[in-house]
């Protein structure tokens, strides 16, 4: 299905958007890995939100962002000059269950602009109407949904998590049925690729295996260019692939964030956190806690991200395995994501707990407490931040009230905590640099379910209320600076009120 490009294509977009400088790789593929086709326009748009940090980083002025040419273009209802807009096919492991054709169904990729740094930022409008990999869907995204995914894209990035980025938010009163019926928005996202997974799955299954080879290359040559010169370059591209997983999945459990839904096709090529929908931050400490009411057996529970990461990349290994011509060596390229991780989450929890060195003790330390925080379901983010408040020398367990607090069985917290001063102590640990850098990497703010629900009804207006998106603007202030003290939003850093307890997230979500 091809679709023409409308004919207002580029007649009064914003001054900034006439200067973009583009790169539009993707669309210098065969037409075989996409279709060409615009956007379907959004009646009466209106902007919810901007992200600035995201402007900035692609060279756009935040204020050309809220001028209404700009609100068609990122509603697609006008194309920024330049653009090509088109949806890519990838199929995928949902569930760990092969679905032979997925693709973007409510997602259009606009092209590749060159950031003033020289990266180049791809730009997709997901909610953006029907597409030929839509099947019975509808091709929009809610205003929930995309609020949610809005505010968590920018929050990630400034806790140093690999993501995706969200540059704009737009909604529509046009009405999209779910669960119930909601209104329809449309997230600008920001990758510097949105290759995934399952676009390899595709065109191996299909047995494409010459779209296959041109595929890879296209990616080594634009994202790994290191592995080229390699004696086996595709081997060297799956090693870096397995190694940049292991990563984001080991920060992904440090910060305790859980993605909902790990299907392949949700992997993202570059070790992205990629499509946010059921997903969460830990409050209450329970490494079995499942996400998303769609996962029924637990699949994507908190303990098992890091060995569904590992299962994912043996479903793009196999679908290489025509290109590197060896089982085998494959299988070791992939292995490679087990020594990564384990050396990735050893460096992430040793700086959470303020260990400036690595001792071979330190892992029955970590698993100890990890523990006896499942036990008492201590709160996940106020654990870490109060344990910097912890003294050395301390000797009265009062003095420990605000991380001592959090849980139940005190005397287990004081074992555990009487071994850590231990281990401190070993290192000479001086209690303010300490502190200090703990505070570097563990948040005061996340996002977590009750504030992105609060931010929604009040942008929604429900019960009869005006339409409000201070509180979206609000958050996205807050969630940018995660580890400063913003003691004026101190409300933003409490653990979820009971309201909050029956908050089910399903893919919709």
């Amino acid at each position: 299905m091809n679709s023409p490009l409308p004919p207002f294509a580029a007649t009064d977009s914003p001054a900034a958007f006439k200067a973009l400088p583009w790169h539009n790789g993707f669309a210098r593929l065969p037409e075989s890995f996409y279709t060409r086709l615009a956007p379907t326009p959004l009646p009466d748009p209106y902007l919810v939100a901007v992200s600035d940090a995201a402007a900035e980083t692609i060279g756009l002025p935040p204020v050309e962002l809220r001028r209404p040419q700009a609100v068609a273009a990122f509603a697609g209802n006008h194309l920024p000059p330049g653009a090509e807009p088109l949806s890519s096919v990838y199929a995928g492991h949902q569930f760990g269950v092969y679905v032979p054709q997925l693709g973007d169904g409510r997602a259009h990729l606009l092209g590749g602009v060159v950031a003033p740094d020289g990266r180049v930022w791809e730009l997709q409008l997901k909610g953006a109407g029907k597409t030929p990999y839509s099947r019975f869907a509808d091709g929009r995204a809610v205003l929930r949904s995309s609020i949610r995914e809005f505010l968590c894209s920018e929050a990630m990035a400034a806790l140093g998590v690999p993501t995706t980025r969200a540059l704009t938010l737009v909604g529509s009163d046009t009405p999209v049925f779910r669960e119930t019926v909601e209104s329809a928005a449309v997230v600008t996202r920001m990758a510097p690729s949105f290759l995934r997974f399952g676009h390899f799955e595709f065109f191996y299954w299909h047995n494409r295996h010459e779209e296959l080879r041109r595929l890879a290359d296209y990616a080594i040559d634009e994202f790994f260019p290191e592995c080229r010169d390699a004696s086996q370059p595709y081997l060297a591209w799956l090693e870096e692939v397995a190694r940049r997983s292991a990563r984001l999945i080991a920060h992904w459990q440090a910060v305790g964030f859980m993605h909902g839904v790990m299907n392949s096709d949700n992997m993202s090529l570059l070790g992205l956190t990629l499509d946010y929908g059921p997903f969460g931050f830990m409050d209450g400490f329970d490494a079995n806690h499942i996400c998303s009411h769609s996962d029924e057996h637990g699949r994507y529970a908190y303990a098992m991200q890091p060995k569904i990461g590992h299962w994912n990349l043996y479903c793009i290994g196999q679908a290489v395995v025509p290109l590197t011509g060896d089982v085998q060596a494959t299988q070791a390229a992939l292995d490679v994501y087990l020594g990564e991780y384990e050396t990735a989450i050893g460096e992430q929890m040793r700086a959470k707990l303020g260990l400036a060195t690595a001792r071979d003790a330190d892992d029955a330390l970590i698993e100890r407490l990890l523990e006896v925080m499942h036990a008492n379901r201590a709160d996940w983010t106020i654990f870490w931040r109060n344990l910097a408040r912890l003294r050395v020398d301390a000797t009265d367990p009062a003095d420990d009230a605000p991380v001592r607090d959090l849980f139940a069985d005190r005397a287990a917290f004081d074992a555990w905590a009487a071994d850590y001063r231990a281990r401190l102590k070993r290192e000479a640990s001086m209690d303010a640099e300490r502190a200090a850098r703990m505070n570097r990497v563990n948040p005061k703010f996340v996002l977590r379910n009750y504030l992105a629900e609060a931010a929604i009804r009040k942008a929604r207006g429900d019960d009869g209320a005006p339409r409000d998106f201070g509180e979206v603007e609000r958050l996205l202030a807050v969630l940018r600076r995660p580890f400063d003290e913003q003691p004026e939003f101190d409300d933003y850093a409490k653990p979820p009120p009971d309201w909050a307890a029956g908050l089910q997230l399903s893919c919709s979500s």
